[in-house]
């Protein structure tokens, strides 16, 4: 699949802002099964400072920019070209169990890739939850291949947490996540990601974009488009498996990878710091369009 895509933030504050420093996770990730090209990033008002070739710790790309003059408004467009080919199939052997995988990656068995540790611990927006080993063990019976044990868990939250964009916010804690069942893509996969690390697995957290389908007989809305977030869990041997439980899926061709780390925090769109600026409102259009 060839897409383009276009991620337009708008910032307007009721102050100006007398100086400001943001970092940008806008720039996709050239991973295997996907290629990117045609990246455009235009900032207004322009930069005094920009830098647009960096890498954060885990690899993605990031952009950091200051506007020293005074403004009320700032937009960040982002645009790009992808073609993707979806996640490799898994390999036609006998998949592991998976408390033999938890066990090869805690104790560092040859072939265990020494980053895969980043993503086995608690972070700030995962903590380590009773609720999450409760709603996970019934998935993880002893000795269960560990693609049968994942897909599991992914169907289940997909069944059992309900999709309401109202009820959640970025800073809404987990906890309140899994008490109240409900939240949008990224609380999915934190409590995916939750559930997989109460079990001894690594699991980052993906962001990105997903391609989305008008309803029958209706019109795409430009700009109807939003990030999407789901989660990967690490297979010995074979890599990241990447799983959707807002969709209920394995992630695939439809899905548009940008930034990789241990939850949300670490591949925030857009962050900073300002000078100024009172209150401010946040505006995002996403479109992404079949080429």
């Amino acid at each position: 699949m060839k897409f383009k895509v276009r991620h337009t933030t708008t910032y307007k504050y009721t102050e100006p802002v007398q100086l400001s420093h943001h970092a940008a996770h806008l720039q996709p990730r050239t991973v295997d099964g996907q290629s990117v090209g045609q990246v455009k990033v235009t900032i207004r008002p322009s930069p005094e400072v920009l830098d647009e070739g960096g890498r954060d710790y885990f690899g993605n790309p990031i952009t950091f920019f200051t506007i020293q003059s005074p403004h009320s408004t700032l937009v960040i467009d982002a645009s790009f070209v992808v073609e993707t080919a979806g996640q490799p199939r898994l390999p036609q052997i006998a998949v592991p169990a998976w408390d033999s995988v938890r066990l090869n990656t805690w104790s560092g068995a040859r072939g265990i890739d020494e980053s895969v540790m980043d993503f086995v611990f608690a972070s700030p927006q995962v903590p380590p939850l009773a609720e999450a080993e409760r709603f996970a063990l019934p998935s993880f019976p002893p000795g269960r291949p560990l693609d049968e044990a994942v897909m599991d868990l992914n169907h289940r939250i997909h069944s059992e947490f309900t999709f309401d964009p109202e009820a959640t916010t970025v800073g809404t804690p987990l906890a309140q996540v899994f008490q109240q069942r409900r939240g949008v893509c990224q609380d999915f996969a934190h409590v995916g990601i939750a559930c997989l690390r109460a079990m001894g697995l690594a699991a980052r957290y993906v962001s990105g974009y997903i391609r989305t389908k008008p309803p029958p007989g209706k019109e795409k809305l430009v700009g109807a488009d939003a990030s999407h977030a789901w989660l990967s869990v690490y297979q010995p041997g074979w890599g990241w498996l990447d799983l959707d439980p807002t969709n209920d899926m394995a992630a695939g061709q439809d899905h548009i990878v940008v930034a990789w780390g241990r939850d949300y925090d670490d591949v925030t769109p857009v962050r900073g710091v300002v000078l100024g600026g009172g209150e401010h409102q946040v505006l995002v259009a996403v479109d992404v369009l079949e080429m």
